[in-house]
């Protein structure tokens, strides 16, 4: 069994206030959690107007499995927001 961790910063660049970025984020991460079940929250950068860190956590049988959730997380986030991915970390433990 492993934890998959992903931390995914995102640069909102159309963002001018923190109002407009947590609302923004806040509909993100519920759609994260209802559709993959994961853990999903805004982990660094709270104070930032226009980029945000997200991380993602997860349970996987293995690796594999882990590294497939990891990325339909990422197509769903590149398909559900007008933010740019600017990194991705991923690591097990």
């Amino acid at each position: 069994m492993q934890i998959a961790v992903m931390e995914i910063t995102l640069h909102l660049g159309w963002v001018h206030s923190l109002k407009e970025k947590r609302s923004e984020l806040k509909s993100l991460l519920a759609g994260i959690r209802n559709k993959f079940n994961v853990s999903a929250a805004e982990s660094d950068m709270q104070d930032v107007h226009q980029m945000a860190a997200i991380t993602v956590a997860m349970v996987a049988s293995d690796r594999a499995a882990g590294d497939a959730m990891m990325e339909k997380v990422i197509c769903y986030m590149e398909q559900n927001t007008e933010a740019v991915i600017t990194d991705v970390i991923k690591e097990y433990r």
